[in-house]
C-alpha cells in the first residue's frame, strides 16, 4: 500500500517579511518588528539592499518552540 507523502519543505527557503506575516496567519507588520526589537522574533538576516529575510526551517524551528508545553 503506497502512503501518502508530505510535501518536502524547502528549510532553506528565503522568506520576505510578508511571507512570514502571512504564515503566522496575519501577524501585523508593527507586531512583527516589535517582536524583533524584543528580540523574540524567529531569527531573522539583513540583505545588503537592507530587506529582512527570515529561513524557513528558522521559522518552522521557531514556531516549534512555542508550541504549548514546548519545554
Amino acid at each position: 500500500m503506497n502512503r501518502p507523502t508530505a510535501a518536502k519543505v524547502d528549510r532553506d527557503e528565503l522568506l520576505t517579511v510578508r511571507q512570514v506575516l502571512a504564515e503566522l496567519g496575519g501577524v501585523s507588520r508593527d507586531t512583527f518588528y516589535e517582536w524583533r526589537e524584543r528580540r523574540v522574533a524567529p531569527p531573522c538576516f539583513r540583505l545588503p539592499n537592507g530587506h529582512l529575510r527570515v529561513r524557513r526551517g528558522d521559522l518552522l524551528d521557531w514556531l516549534d518552540a512555542h508550541r504549548d508545553g514546548a519545554a
